[in-house]
């Protein structure tokens, strides 16, 4: 693999920093990241995660490992050239419309439904994910609206979670300003 890019985010409704780096190979791209944070419960976390994606964007697995407080993580997520998902090896029903996998606890995978949509200016698009619940370890969907607004800026809605901002993005595709959750460190 071959670095494209990098970046580091501090977090900022609690205490907490994340790093990532986007890869790329002649048939696939990764990201790969660590991300160390307090959640809103007061436990600590430190978690280490990767996602791999064929070239058009189409995630076909990830893993999250580390721990959250006394409790360790060690999850595996996959998604077959079908569309079905599974975590630790489990089917999950009712998600192959799911393209795109969202950790929620790092901005890291909004890159890759940036990337896959490739939005114009004016442009938006529906982009339901298979979102990891590290509190609970599980894999839901999360329905996901984005509208490019200009070259660096994107209008975001999560109804999910009565979230709706317009974020900063860079030209590699991370995003940079996440309101009131994340922002890119210089």
């Amino acid at each position: 693999m071959q670095t494209v890019a990098s970046i580091l985010w501090r977090r900022l409704d609690a205490p907490g920093h994340d790093a990532c780096r986007l890869e790329r190979n002649a048939s696939a791209w990764q990201l790969d990241g660590a991300a160390v944070f307090r959640t809103e419960g007061g436990r600590i976390a430190q978690l280490h995660y990767r996602v791999r994606c064929d070239l058009l964007w189409h995630t076909q697995w990830g893993t999250v490992r580390g721990w959250l407080g006394e409790s360790a993580i060690d999850l595996s997520i996959t998604r077959d050239a079908r569309g079905h998902w599974k975590l630790n090896d489990e089917a999950v029903s009712d998600m192959s419309h799911c393209v795109d996998l969202d950790l929620g606890f790092t901005p890291a995978t909004n890159l890759l439904q940036l990337r896959r949509l490739n939005l114009a200016t004016g442009e938006s698009a529906d982009a339901p994910a298979a979102w990891v619940d590290i509190e609970d370890g599980g894999l839901s969907e999360l329905m996901q609206r984005y509208e490019r607004r200009s070259e660096g800026t994107y209008a975001y809605e999560a109804k999910r979670f009565d979230y709706a901002e317009v974020l900063g993005v860079t030209a590699d595709g991370f995003v940079s300003d996440y309101p009131r959750l994340w922002r890119a460190e210089d």
